[in-house]
C-alpha cells in the first residue's frame, strides 16, 4: 500500500509538541535519516544557515530540500539568550504541488535529529556487536543519544559522567529501570570513557574547557561530539583532535571553520581540514569510515536542515497514517496567485 501523503488531506496539518513526542520512533528517525544521507545530494539543496539579529534576540533559519522527492522545508529557531527563551518551528512543503503540506512545533526535532543522526554515523563507524559505551553529560540530548543508540544496537555496559552527581545517578537508575542497562554513574569523565567502544559527548563545561581530553583515546574508540556547535564552545581538546585519524562531519565546512574545537586545533598545527569528511560520503559508501580496526573516528556534529527535514517528515507521515495531526483549513495558511 503506498505511503499517505500530504495530498490525500483537505488542509494542512499541525503537529503538537505532544504529537512529535508520541509519534517519534528511534528506528524510524535512525533509519530515515541513514537513507537520507545514503541518496545522492548537491549543496543547493542543503545552503548554508541565516540568522537575522535583533537587539538580544535572533532568528535562525535552516532550509534543505530532501532527497526523498518528497517534502522541503525550513526550521526557523527564534531566540533570546537574554530572557533565556527559543522557540521552534518546522514548515514542510510538497515538492510535487508546491503546497504547504504541515507545521510542526519543533521543540523536540532538533534533539530527536541529532541523536539519531549520531547513530546513523555510529552504526557506520563502530565495530559490529555489542557496546560498551561512555556518556559524558546528563541532559535531554545525553539521554536521548544513548535511547536512539538502544532502538538499533545492543549495549553492553554504559558508564555515565556529569559534573552533578545527583543528575548522573539519576540518568542511570533512569535507564536501569527502563532498559535493564549495565550501567553506573562515575565519579570522573575519564572512568566514563575508560574501556568505552563508542563515547557520546553531550555536554559543554560551563566555562568552555573541554570535557574530552585526547589522553583519553584508546586505539578502535569512536567519539561522538554533539554538546558544542558554535565557535566560542569548546568539547574535545586539542590532543584528541590531533590524535583521531578521521572526523566524520554532518557540515565539513562549518565544522573546520565554525566550531570551537576545529577552531582552536587549527591555530595549535592540527590540519583538521585534511582529517574531516562528509557523513554522507561515508553512509553513500564514497569513503570509507575507518582503514584500521585500530583507527581513532570521531564523529562531529553542528547539526543541519537536512536532518530537521527528513526528521519532520518522518514524522509527518507517522502523523498521516495515524491521522494524529491538528487539520488546519487550507485557507488561513495558503496563498494562491
Amino acid at each position: 500500500m503506498s505511503q499517505p501523503t500530504a495530498a490525500n488531506t483537505t488542509s494542512t496539518v499541525f503537529i503538537t509538541d505532544a504529537d512529535v513526542a508520541a509519534l517519534a520512533q528511534w528506528g524510524d528517525a535512525v533509519e530515515a535519516l541513514r537513507a537520507a544521507y545514503a541518496r545522492p545530494m548537491t549543496p543547493a539543496m542543503v545552503p548554508p544557515r541565516t540568522m537575522a539579529r535583533g537587539d538580544g534576540f535572533w532568528l535562525r533559519g535552516l532550509c534543505a530540500v530532501s532527497p526523498s522527492g518528497e517534502y522541503m522545508g525550513c526550521k526557523l529557531i527564534a531566540a533570546s539568550p537574554k530572557i533565556k527563551r527559543a522557540s521552534y518551528l518546522v514548515s514542510l512543503f510538497d515538492q510535487r504541488t508546491m503546497e504547504l503540506a504541515a507545521l510542526i512545533d519543533g521543540n523536540r526535532i532538533t534533539d530527536i535529529r541529532t541523536a539519531a543522526t549520531a547513530v546513523v554515523a555510529v552504526n557506520a563507524l563502530a565495530k559490529a556487536g555489542p557496546l560498551r559505551v561512555g556518556v559524558i553529560g546528563s541532559s535531554a540530548l545525553a539521554r536521548n543519544t544513548l535511547l536512539a543508540l538502544s532502538a538499533v544496537r545492543e549495549i553492553a555496559a554504559v558508564r555515565v559522567f556529569s559534573p552533578s552527581p545527583d543528575n548522573r545517578q539519576r540518568y542511570a537508575d533512569d535507564f536501569r529501570a527502563s532498559h535493564g542497562f549495565d550501567i553506573a554513574a562515575v565519579g570522573s569523565p575519564a572512568e566514563a570513557v575508560a574501556h568505552a567502544d563508542v563515547v557520546l559527548c553531550a555536554a559543554r563545561s560551563r566555562d568552555e574547557s573541554p570535557v574530552f581530553l585526547g589522553e583519553w583515546l584508546v586505539p578502535g574508540m569512536v567519539v561522538v561530539s554533539v554538546g558544542s556547535t558554535l565557535p566560542e564552545q569548546r568539547e574535545v581538546d586539542v590532543e584528541a583532535m590531533r590524535r583521531a585519524t578521521l572526523i566524520v562531519a554532518d557540515m565539513a565546512e562549518e565544522i573546520v571553520h565554525d566550531t570551537g574545537d576545529a577552531i582552536v586545533a587549527i591555530k595549535e598545527g592540527v590540519d583538521v581540514a585534511a582529517k574531516t569528511v562528509e557523513l554522507a560520503d561515508v553512509v553513500g559508501g564514497r569513503v570509507p569510515g575507518r582503514r584500521s580496526p585500530d583507527d581513532i573516528v570521531f564523529y562531529k556534529s553542528v547539526g543541519t536542515a537536512l536532518q530537521d527535514v527528513v526528521t519532520a517528515e518522518m514524522l509527518l507521515r507517522a502523523a498521516l497514517a495515524t491521522q494524529r495531526y491538528v487539520a488546519m483549513p487550507a485557507g488561513v495558511v495558503t496563498i494562491t496567485r
